[in-house]
């Protein structure tokens, strides 16, 4: 299993898993984290992970938090 952490529009997310049994997760200020309340599709390839998450979340873009990208 592997897990992806991304910073998406300020949001701190982390995808668990493997293509076709993905878990996501939030990241709260205290550094835990809650399961999150949006599903990764089935066919969603590892390497697709960011572009999916910024399509699914593009609204909540702002002009101070405008990116989507993937932790190191």
């Amino acid at each position: 299993m592997t897990e992806q952490r991304f910073k998406i529009f300020g949001a701190l997310i982390a995808i668990t898993g493997t293509p076709g049994a993905w878990h996501a997760w939030y990241f709260g200020a205290e550094g835990k984290r809650r399961p999150a309340d949006f599903i990764v599709s089935h066919d969603v390839a590892e390497h697709e992970l960011c572009d999916y998450l910024a399509d699914l979340f593009h609204e909540h873009a702002t002009p101070r938090n405008s990116t989507a990208a993937r932790l190191p």
